[in-house]
């Protein structure tokens, strides 16, 4: 007798070939092909420290952390669709303001271009819906900077310089609170 499938079952599983990206192993290999002496290894402590709101979040000022870099006319191509472009690189945290429609960017970064682009700029700078939440008291308020992370690839240099420079950012914002969006 064959053996069914679970989409013979109707659990609405997916195609045997339809599989996750096998992201973590790809980047291990890329890490090995760079030529570093040892696969990538992410951040994964056993305890991660969670601290509780002290206030509703109505009430609560929140800054935003992002790692879109701010766009620089002289590195050439960073557009929406851009091809990866390492010359728009940054390597030390900076704040922008949030008056406007700050021009940030994510050509720097690594993402699957042939299947998304950055056409979108809510799905890595998240600024406007921070604004709207504010305005709807949703959030007690919005930081008057956000803060730009680099992507060193260095987890010493994160937790010991970039986490301290983001910290002291958000501090003298007076937020209470972060929203992290890593592109």
């Amino acid at each position: 007798m064959p053996e069914r499938s679970d989409e013979d079952e109707g659990l609405g599983f997916a195609a045997p070939h339809d599989l996750p990206v096998p992201y973590m192993q790809r980047l291990r290999n890329y890490y090995l092909a760079l030529g570093y002496g040892n696969p990538y290894r992410w951040a994964q402590y056993t305890d991660v420290p969670f601290t509780e709101l002290k206030k509703p979040l109505r009430e609560t000022k929140v800054g935003l952390v992002v790692t879109s870099a701010p766009y620089q006319p002289d590195k050439g191509d960073q557009g929406p669709g851009a091809a990866y472009n390492a010359a728009a690189k940054f390597y030390r945290v900076y704040a922008g303001g949030i008056g406007g429609k700050p021009d940030v960017r994510i050509s720097h970064l690594g993402y699957d271009r042939k299947y998304t682009t950055a056409a979108d700029i809510n799905s890595y700078f998240p600024l406007a819906q921070l604004k709207a939440a504010a305005n709807e008291g949703r959030i007690g308020g919005l930081a008057e900077h956000f803060q730009g992370t680099p992507t060193n690839r260095s987890q010493i240099t994160t937790i010991e310089q970039d986490c301290v420079d983001v910290l002291q950012g958000l501090r003298e914002d007076g937020a209470e609170a972060a929203v992290i969006v890593a592109a």
